[in-house]
Order: structure tokens, then sequence, then C-alpha cells
């Protein structure tokens, strides 16, 4: 989310608030130095603007001030900083890089006083050790990613009862492991997530279930690894004990909000009706969800937005894609890469 103007963090909360969703909007400065380069194109024209440290702090405690638990509790809003991953950064002095502690631990102090999750993406090889001396691990704390944790980090992240994102579909667990069935044996609470779309990946919590759960059994070659039971609550009771939001949503209970998801099983891809929630978290995708209530209103049946028409907001999503890769002169990427239907690499 940029931080250069409230404006943009409201444009997203409306949108949420619109659809009749819940959403945890995180909002953070960009990591030192500053000040950043930001751009907005009046009239059609690039126009460049520096942006401190600073603005965006306080754009960032306007949006809280603005946005954080309104609208029934529907907008809550996370703090950000990035992960401070190594000592020695390629890109930062001696001296930013110790002014980006200094900023890290202001805006979790931030967080923390203010009842909000501190969040950071991209934890890996020592970073979570980096994080607890610097103050930033704790109760409200969510950490994405987390591959190749040492031992220690494991113990820390429980102890601390820091909360744990695992997007098992994400370049980073590519590029290493999250130790997910070892956070949670050491009691940590661990939540699943999607890092988001990409050319790679998609939103959708089905596919990630499924995807983790192969993730782990081939890592340690064991079929029984991460049991469909414990792979469903990562993503319903698990996730809202990460969102610090357990006494309110992730399961059916008296007292809590009515979210609920119900899933169409009546689909040949899930067929024969035999053991649902095997086939639920196996088998099924995104677009086998027939109805959604948020709080009690229905806010998707029979597979259709209550409140927004589809297609306008999907033509006007085409619009301003086509108008961002206008913008930066990307057509070009948009074309399919030589290697896309593959190439030989074994020498005869």
């Amino acid at each position: 989310m940029r931080t250069d103007h409230p404006e943009y963090a409201a444009a997203h909360c409306r949108g949420v608030v619109d659809v009749g969703t819940r959403s945890i909007v995180a909002v953070g400065p960009t990591r030192a130095p500053h000040p950043r380069s930001y751009a907005e194109w009046p009239n059609g024209k690039r126009r460049c603007y520096p942006v401190s440290f600073e603005q965006q702090m306080q754009t960032c405690k306007q949006v809280v001030t603005d946005w954080h638990d309104t609208h029934l509790g529907r907008i809550q809003i996370a703090m950000l900083y990035p992960v401070l991953r190594d000592e020695h950064e390629r890109d930062m002095s001696a001296k930013d890089y110790a002014t980006a502690c200094e900023q890290a631990q202001e805006i979790s102090t931030f967080a923390r006083d203010n009842g909000l999750v501190f969040t950071q993406d991209g934890h890996w090889r020592g970073s979570i050790r980096r994080a607890q001396k610097l103050g930033l691990l704790g109760a409200n704390a969510l950490l994405s990613h987390c591959i190749d944790l040492h031992e220690d980090e494991i113990a820390l992240i429980a102890a601390t009862e820091t909360k744990i994102a695992h997007n098992p579909s994400a370049n980073a667990s590519i590029m290493g492991r999250c130790p997910a069935t070892e956070l949670i044996a050491a009691g940590a609470c661990v939540a699943l997530g999607s890092d988001a779309t990409a050319p790679d990946r998609s939103a959708d919590m089905f596919r990630h279930m499924q995807q983790a759960m192969h993730y782990h059994r081939r890592h340690f070659r064991d079929a029984d690894a991460l049991p469909i039971g414990q792979v469903l609550e990562m993503c319903t009771i698990g996730a809202a004990r990460a969102l610090g939001m357990a006494d309110q949503i992730g399961s059916l209970e008296i007292g809590k909000a009515a979210d609920i998801t119900t899933v169409d099983l009546h689909r040949p891809h899930l067929y024969p009706p035999h053991m649902q929630v095997h086939r639920l978290v196996c088998f099924a995708n995104g677009n086998d969800v027939s109805h959604v209530m948020i709080g009690g209103e229905m806010v998707l049946q029979g597979g259709q937005a209550t409140r927004v028409n589809e297609k306008e907001i999907l033509q006007d999503a085409a619009d301003q894609a086509q108008l961002m890769i206008d913008r930066i002169g990307g057509e070009s990427d948009m074309r399919l890469p030589a290697d896309f239907w593959g190439k030989e690499r074994h020498k005869k």
C-alpha cells in the first residue's frame, strides 16, 4: 500500500466495504533510506516527488484514525515495515541500516500501543534473531514466509507467541522451506497465506491448502505429514488467531460474527459424496464456493456478488491494468518469453 497520501488506503478500504467482505489492510513506510520517490499522473503526465519517512508515518497514522475497526469491524489496519534480513544489506550503508532499525522499532511500538497487528514480509535465515534483538517479536507480530529458520528461531517464535503466515505457493517457498509443521509442534500459531496473486499463483485458499500438504509431505517423504484437518485449521481458526481475531471469527460459535462460507459439493470432481471434509480440502477450488455470509449478511449468493456489479468491476480492473502497462512501457513484457514452452537443458 503506497503511503505518500491516505487516499490510496482509503480507496482500498472503500472497495472492501462496497463488496462487503473483511480486510486487514497493512500500511507502512518504505525501508530506509529516505526520501523515496513517488509518482502521480495529473492530466496523463508523470510527476515525481520525494516522500519522507515522517510523511509516510503520518499517512499511516491517519489511515489508522480513519479506518481501523470501522464498518462493523470489517476494516482493520495493520502496520508494516520491511524485513531487515542482514546486518550488511547490499543496498544499505551502515548509517541507513541503523536508521532502518530505529524505524522498525518505532512502527512496532506504535502498533503494539494501538492494538494493531505488526507485520513483516520475507523473514529467512537469521532475520528472526535480528527481529528479536530489536524487540519486534510478540503476540501482535505476524511474520510471513519464514524460510530456512534455525532451531533457536523456531523456539523464539513459540516463546514470544509470534504468529507466522506460511505461503507454500510463493517463490520464497521455492528458495527455502518454511518449517510450518515444526513451528506448530513447538506451539506456534501458523496461518496459511497466498502471498497475494502473481502469474504463477492465485488467491484461492483451497489451492494453497492442497499445495501446503504436498509441500511438507514431499519434504518429509511422509504422506501423513500435515493432516487434512490441521491444514483446514490453518486458514480458518488458525488464521483468526494469527490476526488477533479468534474471539470474533474463524469458527462457528455462539457469540462470534456470522461469517460463513458454503461450498457446493454436488459437482463431478467432488463426488462420490463420502468423506466430505477430505473432499473439501483436497479437491475443491474457489469456484465451488456458492454462498458467503459476513456478519450475517449474504455478500455472495449463488456464486454472484450481491452488493456490486461484477462485470463493471472486472472491466474497470482490466482498463486500469492496461493503463499501468502503458505508463511503464511494459507491453513487451506481456509477450510469451522465449522459454515459455521449455527448453532442453540436458547435454547429449
